[in-house]
């Protein structure tokens, strides 16, 4: 699969051949094994601190509060029970990890079906180089803008950059950069447009091949 190579200001500079096994994958239950992802990335996001005061955790006296029988009331064996003001809570969530495993085969498949969905969608660029005339914000601005993307967000995924462009894409809105070692399935889809450098492509081959 042959697919234009530009340069950064989008001017044509060639070709790049790009392996049909990562970037025309069969979108057959695509949507299902995305989701499957998207929930597995997110829920090793979550904190996991949330958390309620149980029986052992409350303040107060240990005593029963009053007698097991003839007192007309129901029986009690703590003040810090439930049912009392103040009292615990029964089955309340816990401090714990909310990660859990997800088959290989199964996120480097939904890799490249959101792979293959930017580049069936005609929002993926492949460019030479990073090299800009300058480090100033204005003239990455210009660079994108050259790409005449409607304005939505855009992923910029480049193996080597140094601080100066780091911080020309800072100020960019909805404008992100990554190295390749950070790609994930979840900022591929939240990117309406993927742009990448041409030595990633080989980064994905070792990943996902």
């Amino acid at each position: 699969m042959n697919y234009k190579l530009v340069n950064l200001y989008n001017e044509d500079v060639g070709e790049v051949s790009l392996n049909p096994s990562i970037f025309s994958v069969s979108r057959e239950s695509g949507k299902l094994i995305l989701h499957d992802i998207v929930k597995w990335q997110l829920s090793k996001r979550r904190s996991g601190t949330h958390k309620t005061k149980g029986i052992s955790d409350i303040s107060g006296t240990t005593a029963k509060p009053y007698k097991q029988k003839r007192t007309g009331r129901a029986r009690q064996g703590s003040l810090r029970s439930p049912q009392f003001r103040g009292g615990a809570v029964i089955f309340g969530p816990v401090v714990r990890s909310h990660a859990y495993s997800l088959n290989k085969k199964v996120r480097k498949l939904g890799f490249k079906i959101a792979l293959s969905l930017k580049y069936s969608d005609d929002k993926l660029v492949i460019i030479d180089s990073i090299h800009l005339n300058s480090s100033k914000t204005s003239e990455m601005k210009k660079c994108i803008d050259s790409f005449e993307f409607p304005p939505y967000s855009t992923l910029l995924i480049v193996a080597d950059y140094d601080e100066g462009i780091s911080l020309a894409c800072r100020n960019l809105p909805r404008v992100d950069i990554i190295k390749p070692i950070g790609i994930n399935v979840l900022d591929l889809l939240n990117h309406d447009y993927i742009i990448f450098t041409v030595d990633v492509l080989s980064y994905l081959e070792n990943r996902l091949l």
